[in-house]
């Protein structure tokens, strides 16, 4: 079956377009993670709308297609909410960390009230709050047929493209103060408050203009587009000065070359052996050319910030060891997903005490370790699990399409690089990033099925 053969029917079309309106408001008001930007209001504003329109007009939503993400989900969001479940005292005194607020009520003269196991139940709150963003993805994303899907990865890495553009103003000298977000004067950083996350953005770019270029018998100009983007893509995570940004950037790319060899070598055989190979060896000098160019003329911030780093104490490797011991300290529940900022300024030591803004860990996987506790370490064990055999099953089955398993490919590749970034940074605490994993884990489930477009919308409809 010609993978064009499968008309849209309504509720894919209407879903399309509500998921590209979306994934757009996310590029102008998701790139901040902190719960106090506007961008905030702005995005859970519009996915609460989102979510109106689709009860009021969808004739339909095929919860099977995304029937593992969405438990994935749902599990996630249950785990918090039982966070924000009030306690009686004599069960939330003996909770370990909490000792400090029972001696407090003790010392004013009142009475011990019922309270969450959150200590910041606010914090709580937000965290989610936030998970509505990936739960409206899913809602739209079960009903687009996989040529709609395609059009959602290309329409992504035109966003990528947008912020690339976005970054190379701001490198340029021009300031942009949105509103939306809490943005750095100065900074490149393109449509995101953090250098980090946009130089992964950039990365996510690198996989998806390889699949995009090699989903089928690619034209020349398609092929040297993807290439271009990749090199632009790249100067750019080099110009963010964000250091992790270079490593899931070239990671990335890498990955992309590795995932999609097979395509690039039938392109390669296509034409004479000659110049396939001055192609390639001309591309390699490109590249590692304009690298060195950026460089050397000192625009290559983040190699900069690399080479600095044995004479500038960073302040993560400060900051990890305290969180660490709070993990321990609060076991075996944890203090509660989003209440990190209140729970260091109590444990943070004197040495750590300067004018620096310490709001999140900085490492999610520690973080996630602290505020979940035991529950939270295993049921982020189990979801690496899940992707690692989703991961699998996209690099080495031969029962999904072609092109399915091009996009499951990269999306193994996208969903790697936001977990190798969680290392030093939070990346996934960002809108727009969680829409992608989001997406990214839907067409991971969605390569290895093997139902047609049309027999999903038929068993969507019966």
């Amino acid at each position: 079956m010609s993978r064009h053969s499968v008309a849209p029917d309504r509720a894919s079309t209407l879903s399309f377009w509500l998921l590209i309106a979306f994934l757009a408001i996310l590029w102008v008001a998701g790139g901040a993670s902190r719960a106090d930007v506007l961008g905030q209001a702005v995005v859970r504003f519009s996915a609460w709308s989102i979510i109106v329109v689709a009860i009021l007009a969808l004739p339909r939503v095929d919860w099977r297609a995304v029937k593992e993400p969405a438990i994935i989900l749902g599990a996630a969001a249950l785990l918090v909410a039982l966070q924000l479940v009030p306690l009686p005292p004599s069960i939330w005194t003996e909770l370990p960390g909490r000792e400090i607020f029972a001696q407090a009520a003790i010392l004013t003269g009142a009475e011990q009230p019922w309270r969450p196991l959150s200590i910041s139940p606010s914090g709580t709150a937000n965290a989610l709050a936030s998970l509505i963003v990936p739960a409206v993805v899913l809602l739209l994303a079960a009903n687009l047929t996989r040529e709609q899907h395609w059009r959602i990865a290309v329409f992504v890495l035109g966003l990528v493209a947008a912020g690339a553009v976005l970054g190379v103003l701001q490198f340029s000298g021009a300031n942009f103060d949105n509103p939306l977000i809490n943005t750095v004067t100065g900074a490149v950083a393109g449509n995101f408050a953090n250098r980090n996350h946009f130089g992964l953005f950039l990365a996510i770019g690198c996989v998806l203009a390889l699949a995009w270029a090699f989903r089928d018998e690619a034209p020349p100009w398609k092929v040297a587009a993807a290439f271009g983007l990749i090199v632009i893509f790249v100067l750019i995570v080099l110009a963010t000065g964000s250091r992790s940004g270079v490593v899931v950037g070239l990671s990335g790319a890498l990955l992309a070359f590795v995932a999609f060899r097979a395509r690039i070598v039938q392109q390669l055989k296509a034409i004479p052996r000659k110049i396939a190979v001055a192609l390639v060896l001309a591309l390699v000098g490109i590249v590692l050319a304009t690298i060195w160019l950026s460089v050397s003329l000192g625009r290559a911030a983040s190699i900069d910030r690399v080479t600095m780093m044995e004479s500038e104490a960073d302040l993560r490797w400060q900051i990890w060891p305290v969180v660490w011991d709070m993990f321990q300290n609060y076991l075996p529940v944890g203090t509660g997903f989003g209440t990190f900022d209140p729970m260091f300024r109590i444990s943070e030591p004197n040495s750590l005490l300067n004018p620096a803004y310490i709001n999140l860990a900085h490492n999610d996987w520690l973080q996630v370790f602290l505020e979940g506790g035991f529950v939270g370490v295993n049921f982020l064990g189990l979801t690496l699990a899940w992707f690692a055999l989703r991961s699998i099953q996209a690099w080495y089955s031969r029962r999904a399409q072609t092109g399915s398993r091009l996009l499951a490919k990269a999306s193994s590749i996208i969903i790697a690089l936001i977990l190798a970034a969680s290392a030093t940074d939070y990346p996934a605490r960002t809108p727009i990033l969680m829409a992608l994993i989001a997406l990214a884990a839907f067409w991971l489930v969605k390569a290895n099925s093997t139902m047609t477009d049309s027999e999903h919308i038929r068993s969507a409809t019966s």
